[in-house]
């Protein structure tokens, strides 16, 4: 599938998330991306994305009974605090706590699957309107993993030197080169843009090849869902 198709549908599901009501439909939607997300190479990396949106969903979850006032089938009733009232959980509180958690989670795979799936360049490559705004969203979405190949980089240079990193402490101590190197790389980009007459008129494009039918399909499932989630689900 072509990027561009890949990129309209991970978007729908991540709208539909929102959109939807049902505990069911956002669940679904939730497991559709995570195994997309699976099916991206094993490593680090996805281990980053999948542990970052696990643990923000759960912050969610955890913590909207204690932030929320409703329903009237409390499970636990805790002390009253001053200004801030009794502290307690109800069913209804944890129903809204895990629709919520569950909305973030989907929103967070679809921004993950995005990441790790999708060949950006070619992306970049077949925006036709906003290019300006797409480089910026490319470049972006690629600084996580850039920094992350850089800090790779430079832990193998200093166990080559007898040097190990180890701790918070010793990963802190990369932020320095990795802040030099981020600065070096952004220059070099934005050089060799210009002179490959980026942003000039009549520039030219390489052939791309026409659509096939599964990117059409893409399109119209991701209209369809966008459609489902504002009427029915």
């Amino acid at each position: 599938m072509r990027p561009g198709p890949a990129a309209v549908l991970f978007a729908a599901l991540g709208a539909t998330a929102l959109l939807a009501e049902r505990w069911i439909t956002v669940a679904a939607i939730a497991a559709v991306l995570l195994a997309a997300c699976l099916a991206a190479p094993a490593g680090r990396r996805r281990f980053l994305y999948l542990a970052g949106a696990s643990i923000t969903a759960l912050s969610v979850f955890l913590l909207t009974p204690f932030v929320e006032t409703i329903g009237s089938h409390p499970l636990w009733t805790g002390p009253t605090i001053p200004v801030v009232g009794t502290l307690d959980v109800t069913k209804e509180e944890l129903a809204g706590g895990a629709v919520a958690a569950l909305r973030l989670l989907s929103v967070s795979l679809a921004f993950a699957a995005y990441a790790l799936l999708l060949d950006h360049d070619r992306l970049l490559r077949s925006v036709r309107a906003g290019r300006r705004s797409a480089l910026a969203v490319v470049l972006a979405t690629r600084l996580v993993p850039t920094l992350e190949r850089d800090a790779a980089g430079l832990i193998e240079a200093l166990r080559g030197r007898g040097v190990a990193v180890a701790g918070a402490r010793g990963h802190a101590r990369l932020l320095s080169p990795l802040l030099a190197g981020s600065l070096e790389r952004a220059y070099n980009l934005a050089e060799s843009m210009e002179s490959r007459g980026y942003g000039r008129p009549g520039a030219t494009r390489a052939l791309r090849p026409p659509w096939a039918a599964r990117d059409w399909l893409a399109l119209v499932a991701a209209a369809a869902l966008v459609t489902g989630g504002v009427l029915w689900l």
